[in-house]
């Protein structure tokens, strides 16, 4: 056998090592993608509804397993106390007084016409031209006529429903019209919306789990009308209402002559509870759990049967019930488990968090009004103090900042002051105590106001 040349044997060994360099780049895991990211969004839950805020008498597993492997946020608020202005502001990133989205479409009369302005510049656009995958699966509420649709707003799929209730069964508004659609084409399903919503957000994970994606899962539960899951008669039963124009004919109240109760509402829940364990399953069986940040929060406070303490009032209200929300985020490796976080959230601020972690590119023309939290969640950076502004002009005028720790809310001819940090029951008004605090904290809301209302990026179009 000849003998090898030096150069031959060098050549030889160089093959060698770039041939194991090459297999060893090939068992090598690729590097991850963007990270994808998944909202779940509850309609009208309570404060303490859950068992990871205290919750006592629902089951809620899979939502308290996300608060152990995340971040559970203690003063969180929505960007309102009613649904279409806390989604307005959560899909443009902005206060949604900008575009004038300032109370439930549907409520008031005509304003069915109205929607949210397309910009080019919401959220699932962005988040498109970023090559992400975008889905929403559940509640809109943001408009009816096709130019306001989530399609339009950069949403690659939609399923849901346009208005701002409908019966669980029947998948109707309080008129009786079908509200039900997939892209904007009407479709007709049969079964209980909760498990159609949970069963589509599974299909979209199965579907787009090899290239990054946004998935908004928008449930109704556990907004009126209050229809649990296997309920007798479901298809022939109608809330007793029938002199209500608009949503309002679904609406349950307390003084109906056979009103809703607890056990309707808690079955409720734990329905999506059990279907926000699906999602998990699915993100977990295609292996996507740790490049994936779940977000878990709620559109404003609690109604009538939801169990809002230790705060104060309720949904449609600017006190701490009808504002603060249960926030969780979860992303493994990249926030802490089992934490919990007094870092003062809004609903917008998880648009700016989306958007950063997604690389987005932002028009320098296109101002956020929410920040990234991320980084004060992961412990990157301190907890950020905030200055954050609410207002409700129906059925009767209050705003509301919350400045640090301070809390001013101005109900008709009221102010109360509080030290929400540490009463957010709002038990103890230090109005008298500190009016040098409601003369300065009066005076920025009423600079916001006027910043809000002079520097419109949009507002409320109708149709034509």
């Amino acid at each position: 056998m000849p003998a090898f040349h030096s150069r031959q044997v060098v050549a030889f060994a160089l093959l060698i090592a770039v041939s194991s360099m090459r297999l060893a780049a090939q068992q090598s895991p690729a590097p991850p993608s963007k990270p994808n990211v998944v909202l779940i969004l509850m309609d009208d839950m309570g404060y303490a509804d859950l068992g990871s805020y205290g919750g006592r008498d629902a089951k809620t597993p899979n939502v308290d397993r996300l608060a152990r492997e995340g971040v559970r946020l203690t003063d969180a608020y929505a960007n309102a106390s009613n649904c279409s202005p806390t989604r307005a502001g959560f899909i443009s990133g902005q206060y949604q007084q900008r575009y004038g989205i300032e109370w439930p479409l549907g409520s008031l009369p005509g304003d069915t016409a109205l929607g949210l302005p397309v910009t080019g510049t919401t959220l699932p656009a962005l988040l498109k031209k970023s090559g992400y995958a975008t889905g929403l699966i559940g509640k809109w509420h943001l408009g009816w006529k096709p130019e306001f649709s989530p399609n339009a707003h950069g949403f690659d799929e939609f399923f849901g429903f346009l208005s701002g209730a409908v019966d669980y069964y029947t998948h109707r508004r309080g008129d009786g019209t079908p509200d039900l659609y997939e892209n904007g084409k009407p479709v007709e399903e049969h079964g209980y919306l909760t498990d159609e919503i949970t069963r589509r957000a599974v299909s979209f994970v199965d579907r787009h789990a090899s290239a990054p994606f946004f998935l908004e899962v928008a449930y109704n539960a556990v907004h009126w009308p209050f229809e649990p899951p296997h309920m007798p008669n479901a298809e022939t039963h109608r809330p007793p209402r029938p002199a209500a124009a608009g949503d309002a004919t679904l609406y349950q109240g307390p003084n109906d002559p056979t009103p809703a109760t607890r056990s309707d509402y808690v079955r409720m829940l734990e329905s999506a509870d059990t279907g926000v364990g699906e999602i998990l399953g699915a993100l977990e069986r295609k292996g996507l759990a740790k490049n994936t940040l779940v977000i878990f929060t709620n559109d404003n406070g609690g109604e009538w049967l939801s169990h809002n303490d230790p705060l104060s009032n309720r949904k449609s209200t600017l006190w701490e019930g009808g504002i603060r929300v249960p926030m969780i985020l979860r992303w493994p490796g990249h926030l802490p488990a089992h934490a919990t976080s007094k870092q003062v959230a809004i609903t917008m601020d998880l648009t700016a968090s989306i958007l950063t972690l997604a690389g987005a590119a932002i028009p320098s023309s296109y101002k956020l009004d929410g920040i990234d939290i991320l980084p004060s969640l992961s412990g990157r950076s301190p907890v950020v103090e905030r200055q954050l502004f609410w207002r409700r002009k129906a059925p009767s005028p209050q705003t509301a900042v919350r400045f640090g720790r301070w809390k001013l809310l101005h109900d008709g001819a009221n102010f109360y002051l509080f030290d929400v940090a540490a009463d957010p029951g709002e038990r103890h008004d230090l109005t008298a105590e500190r009016l040098d605090l409601v003369k300065k904290l009066a005076a920025m809301i009423d600079a916001w106001q006027k910043d809000v209302d002079s520097k419109k990026t949009g507002s409320a179009q109708t149709s034509q």
